[in-house]
């Protein structure tokens, strides 16, 4: 890139954390403002993606959108095109609109092969929409379990989508509580959204009660050290989840205030942890239509034995 590809919110981090000076070096790098060949050639042939948006209020929330391998292409280097739109009630379908930004998450969890494109849309139709890539990077393959997906069409009946509040209910809470996997969504005010995956052992998310709003603990692991996700919190502290069940091919997104725990007993206490990351649940969103989709049992990643439990 000609440009710095951090802002000051990952600055801090990189700072705080002492890598600041070698990632000033590297991040023009290996971020570009461009997809290279194999990127462009991995989200071809995907049958999920990840997107990260902001909504009117300035909340970041995660979605997911599922199409045939082929459904999302790449006409040139600078563009990726996704042949699929929202449902009507997810939060991303108010977001689609000639120049917006989304964040994209290309991620296959058999091979634990991950990619990431942030970018503003150009067009949107009746189909789907085209982004320009204005950051294309890879991410490392920690903390994926191993899963392989099974396409199983639309045949699943849809049904109202139910919303969460601010305490979730006993279903939201069970589906996170025995969650390994989620993805999260953030934003850095003129520097555009983001969507990045996290994982752990089953149960890595806490779930607590802080005067009458659910209150969820998830443990920061070592990673690439850019701090695309906790810089853009230090930022702007929100940030939406998305968790899957990969049974039943249901999804729940949730949005809430979210905050960095840098140090103390509480980072301790929990093996691998360099940090934690609290959000404070304020809406949630049980999607209408399950996803058709289905997946094996999961393959731990080795990384997670060195890793704690709460």
């Amino acid at each position: 890139m000609n440009k710095a590809p951090f802002h000051a919110g990952e600055v801090a981090m990189q700072q705080a954390a002492g890598v600041h000076e070698r990632l000033r070096e590297l991040g023009p790098r290996v971020i570009r403002d461009h997809m290279p060949g194999q990127h462009r050639e991995f989200f071809e042939q995907l049958p999920m993606l990840l997107v990260g948006s902001v909504d009117a209020q300035q909340r970041p929330w995660a979605s997911l959108l599922t199409g045939l391998p082929g459904f999302i292409h790449t006409p040139d280097p600078q563009h990726l095109r996704v042949e699929a739109l929202p449902s009507g009630d997810d939060p991303l379908h108010a977001q689609l609109r000639v120049g917006a930004t989304l964040g994209l998450l290309g991620i296959e969890p058999q091979t634990r092969r991950r990619n990431r494109v942030n970018g503003t849309l150009v067009a949107v139709d009746s189909q789907g929409f085209t982004l320009r890539v204005d950051q294309s990077f890879g991410n490392c393959p920690q903390y994926i379990q191993a899963r392989s997906p099974q396409w199983v069409g639309a045949g699943a009946a849809a049904h109202a989508s139910q919303r969460e509040g601010p305490r979730l209910s006993a279903a939201a809470a069970s589906l996170v509580a025995n969650a390994d996997t989620l993805f999260i969504a953030s934003a850095a005010p003129g520097h555009g959204a983001d969507v990045s995956h996290r994982g752990g052992k089953p149960g890595f998310v806490r779930i607590s009660d802080e005067g009458g709003a659910t209150v969820l603990t998830l443990p920061d692991f070592r990673g690439n050290f850019f701090f695309n996700t906790l810089g853009n919190i230090v930022a702007h502290p929100r940030a939406g989840l998305l968790f899957v069940d990969h049974d039943t091919g249901r999804v729940l997104q949730l949005t809430g205030r979210a905050g960095v725990v840098a140090s103390g007993p509480e980072v301790e206490a929990f093996a691998g942890a360099q940090r934690l990351l609290r959000i404070s649940i304020e809406e949630g969103l049980w999607a209408s239509q399950p996803l058709p989709l289905r997946w094996s049992a999961p393959q731990q990643a080795s990384q997670l034995e060195a890793t704690g439990h709460w």
